[in-house]
């Protein structure tokens, strides 16, 4: 069994500190389970991001650190089957981050952002599974079908917040449904690439902001009352930044094939 004594004392002071870290203040959407006695092994809890095939599905990920990190990056894999074209059969993840990109300096956290960003933007030019590569390309349709229907099966079911992170804690179950199935109507008027703005803004900030030069980032969705979620001129304000938000992604699209 691995232990800590596989790792440097300053590489595992530095785990430590990052671990707490991303415990008490976890990136949107990541939950990373930690283990006190081995931090070569880091696992992590993914939500597939919204607007996604992946959404309302919860992945399972490790991270694998050598003896040698940070100087070498981790190798990355999915325990849990999803279909991806940059994640192998196996579970393996091709992402640059982790390959050529690599940077000793690169923290845990940008690492899960970078892994959770691919799966809101796949590379089907460098796939390790090379059908969900080709799918993507010829019949996008298909390929989110296929990729929905492994999340359906394999994937873990969401945690109750997950999909009331936007409402209030104080919601009653009858808000609840009713706000989801608002959400519902809006999301079957918009094409499955438009996601929220909390997640395209974290995105950038993984790839190092690239592009967020031009224009102020997307703000982070607060908590909505029901006085303001029955607001008809409110869901209108939501539905004209969501396309907006959509016209700045195509142009940032680029931007993320430096993950």
């Amino acid at each position: 069994m691995a232990t800590n004594e596989n790792l440097p004392p300053n590489v595992i002071k530095q785990l430590a500190k990052e671990l707490k870290n991303l415990d008490e203040t976890p990136p949107e959407g990541i939950k990373v389970v930690v283990n006190d006695d081995d931090f070569s092994t880091i696992f992590a809890d993914v939500e597939g991001p919204a607007g996604t095939p992946y959404e309302n599905g919860v992945f399972r990920m490790k991270l694998l650190l050598s003896h040698d990190f940070p100087h070498s990056p981790p190798k990355g894999y999915f325990l849990t089957k999803i279909f991806h074209p940059n994640i192998a059969t196996n579970g393996e993840i091709c992402v640059n981050t982790l390959k050529k990109d690599w940077n000793p300096s690169l923290g845990l956290r940008h690492v899960l952002i970078v892994v959770r960003c691919l799966l809101i933007e796949p590379f089907p030019e460098s796939a390790l599974n090379e059908q969900a590569g080709k799918m993507l390309l010829e019949n996008y349709e298909e390929y989110a079908r296929h990729a929905r229907l492994y999340t359906g099966i394999h994937a873990l079911k969401p945690k109750p917040k997950f999909k009331t992170g936007a409402i209030s804690e104080s919601t009653t179950a009858l808000n609840v449904d009713q706000t989801n199935s608002s959400v519902l109507n809006v999301e079957q008027k918009n094409t499955a690439l438009q996601l929220p703005p909390s997640t395209l803004a974290t995105c950038m900030t993984a790839g190092g902001g690239k592009g967020g030069g031009n224009g102020q980032a997307p703000t982070t969705e607060t908590g909505v009352s029901g006085s303001a979620a029955a607001t008809p001129h409110k869901k209108e304000s939501g539905l004209a930044k969501v396309q907006a938000d959509k016209k700045k992604m195509d142009a940032r699209k680029k931007s993320l094939k430096r993950l």
